[in-house]
């Protein structure tokens, strides 16, 4: 039996899960307008032990959103897992946050992008493609891009194609299709992590606790627009 703990802190949203063989059996989680993680997260994690009724010890491994991501919110969320990882001698698993937020995607066929807003017209954005509602396949890692009316216009003419995260109404300012579908979910969550981080844990793919950094949004590169 695994359990694990998944903190997704990469938004303003703060999330934390326990999940029992890939299975969520406890969330906390709370979207603040302004970062209030560093007062929040080890709290909503103090309620987790407290609702299920177990101790850090029984712990298998910590799963950590690694953004892309706020830069306050990806550090706090990740100096609390190693933490907690090193307190423990617990193995650390990252997980893109982008395929945390597919994850909330529940269609059988086309694609999924998952987006995050950038500056002006430009957005942050990786897509996957569907595999039964269960783990999305990565198609094209995290990049930036300047949108267009014919951005992902190869896809979105042969594929239903559905576009979730925070940046949908800037999306549709360019897009326009009817094979597009635009989700009403914008934010990451630890309610999307259990089956993720078990499918690693199985796997033994863990992160080096000690040099382990995230993925900020201002490490990825792509055509920028100059101010």
């Amino acid at each position: 039996m695994s359990l694990i703990l998944n903190i997704e802190s990469s938004s303003k949203n703060c999330s934390v899960s326990i999940s029992k063989n890939g299975k969520i059996i406890a969330l906390q989680e709370q979207c603040f307008e302004e970062y209030s993680h560093s007062k929040s997260l080890h709290v909503f994690i103090d309620k987790l032990f407290k609702e299920i009724e177990i101790l850090p010890n029984d712990l298998s491994a910590v799963a950590i959103s690694e953004g892309p991501g706020s830069y306050t919110g990806l550090r706090i969320g990740v100096s609390a897992a190693k933490g907690i990882c090193f307190a423990l001698n617990i193995p650390l698993i990252a997980i893109d946050t982008m395929h945390i937020l597919a994850r909330k995607i529940e269609c059988s066929k086309g694609y999924i992008i998952s987006a995050m807003d950038a500056r002006r017209d430009e957005i942050y954005y990786s897509i996957f493609k569907t595999n039964n509602c269960k783990i999305p396949v990565l198609v094209i890692k995290t990049d930036s891009k300047i949108l267009e009316p014919d951005s992902f216009s190869d896809i979105i003419k042969t594929s239903t194609v559905n576009f979730i995260g925070n940046c949908n109404e800037k999306i549709k300012k360019f897009l326009n299709h009817k094979n597009i579908i635009f989700s009403d979910f914008m934010l990451p969550s630890a309610n999307e992590m259990g089956i993720l981080s078990f499918s690693k844990f199985q796997k033994n793919e863990f992160v080096d606790i000690s040099d382990f950094q995230p993925k900020y949004l201002k490490d990825f590169g792509g055509k920028k627009i100059k101010n």
